[in-house]
């Protein structure tokens, strides 16, 4: 356990492609969401799936894993009270209950470090169930 942790506390690099993969989202609206996954062995935060244009948010939640962890920024777009179109950016945390434990510290530990390379992120969501970020969730946060 000590080694997990002592890793975990070290934090993460983070893949330029990551980075890259959000500001193509956030621009160029070329995506709707990315998954981003942690690879232990490099110890790289790396792009896991980048949703097609077409992709709404039933697509990002279909490529969480039940079994382990992902971080995944999803980009909401709807019409305001005063009906203007307008886009938000949500943050997801995803740790389900069935992941390992050592995943669980690792994400929680390296969440920071890319979180702060992805500016103009709006909300941030932490779920360990498909109900806690289900779209009602999403869309009351956007409010």
């Amino acid at each position: 356990m000590a080694m997990a942790f002592k890793m975990a506390t070290e934090g993460m690099r983070v893949k330029q492609e990551c980075l890259s993969s959000f500001m193509e989202m956030k621009w160029k609206k070329v995506s709707r969401y990315v998954v981003y996954k942690i690879d232990e062995k490099s110890r790289e935060v790396m792009v896991d799936k980048v949703g097609r244009p077409g992709e709404g948010y039933e697509g990002l939640a279909a490529s969480l894993p039940n079994d382990d962890c992902r971080y995944a920024v999803f980009d909401f777009d709807f019409l305001s009270v005063d009906n203007c179109q307008k886009s938000k950016i949500f943050f997801i945390t995803w740790s389900p209950t069935a992941s390992r434990i050592r995943s669980k510290i690792l994400y929680t530990t390296s969440k920071q470090g890319l979180r702060r390379l992805l500016e103009g992120i709006h909300y941030e969501v932490q779920a360990t169930d498909p109900t806690e970020m289900g779209f009602d969730v999403i869309k009351e946060r956007a409010k």
